[in-house]
């Protein structure tokens, strides 16, 4: 099969481009690099089956590609905070334009198209625990809303063109998913905790540390993604880890497990911050088969691992 991967040099395109390529199809790369790194996929140039463009979606002509393709994996799109309070603009267009202009592509080459939307369309929810059927509560002009917003239009278009054109879409909802290939100056939780940690410097928290956060392993969500391509299911569905832990519980797991002297401290809670963040992962189950394998502590020991080598 032909593959492309849109955002495939970033942490999570980076683990797919390796999973299919490594199971015998031709993967093709589009990444402009802004949030992505070269070094996630260096490996992979050795592979021939392996094709990289340096391309920005936005200004992308998709006529001018070189093939068609049997599936489209649409994961461009900044996605830490830092990221999208950096690139506002960009990230609305990406997941808006970017996304129909893929969508186009899977509708000329009849191509499975998969979005990968977030648990932010959930924004702050006011349910403990979120499934599909929840629709979110979003602030539409807060300072995340180009992330949250540009998902939820995501969706919209996804679903848009399944029931106007038939094209063969899927969706799912990305809960934080952590591991190796994340950048150090990511943004996200995991990696500030863990460079914080192996650097003895403050672990900073915002706010009280009372926020949760479900933590998923990225060979599970690799996982759960590849199933989804090979199921007839075109509703969003969750991946997640409906395990559920503090802030500050996690902040204690990375300090034990890195043996640091860091110590834990607190600042002003981010702007639109979920309180709470746990999936409902029932059809997951019941659709997929799927179900997070991987334990918090095990991930956490991987990546730590990958962490030290980095910051040597």
């Amino acid at each position: 099969m032909k593959i492309l991967i849109t955002g495939g040099a970033g942490f999570i395109g980076s683990h797919l481009c390796k999973f299919y390529l490594e199971r015998g199809n031709e993967v093709w790369c589009i990444d402009n690099l802004s949030t992505g790194d070269i070094e996630n996929i260096e490996e992979l140039f050795k592979n021939p089956d392996f094709k990289f463009l340096k391309k920005d979606l936005i200004n992308l002509d998709i006529d001018k590609l070189p093939t068609d393709f049997d599936f489209i994996i649409h994961l461009a799109s900044p996605a830490s905070p830092s990221d999208y309070f950096k690139y506002p603009v960009e990230t609305l267009k990406v997941n808006s334009i970017g996304t129909e202009k893929m969508l186009l592509l899977a509708l000329r080459c009849d191509a499975k198209f998969l979005f990968s939307s977030t648990s932010e369309v959930y924004g702050d929810p006011l349910i403990p625990v979120q499934n599909e059927e929840y629709w979110g509560n979003v602030n539409p002009v807060g300072e995340r809303s180009p992330y949250d917003e540009g998902k939820r239009f995501g969706e919209a278009i996804t679903m848009a063109y399944k029931r106007k054109y038939n094209v063969n879409t899927r969706i799912v909802r990305i809960f934080n998913t952590y591991g190796p290939k994340m950048r150090i100056d990511d943004g996200r939780v995991i990696p500030n905790f863990i460079c914080q940690a192996i650097r003895n410097l403050p672990i900073t928290i915002y706010g009280d540390g009372e926020q949760t956060r479900s933590f998923c392993y990225i060979d599970d969500l690799v996982d759960g993604i590849a199933r989804i391509m090979e199921k007839d299911y075109h509703l969003p569905i969750n991946l997640g880890n409906p395990e559920e832990f503090s802030i500050l519980q996690l902040a204690k797991i990375i300090k034990e497990l890195t043996s640091s002297d860091s110590p834990i401290v607190f600042k002003p809670p981010l702007p639109d911050d979920p309180k709470r963040r746990k999936p409902d992962i029932t059809k997951a189950q019941k659709i997929l088969g799927w179900k997070p394998k991987i334990s918090l502590e095990e991930g956490l020991k991987k990546t730590i691992t990958y962490f030290e080598r980095k910051l040597k």
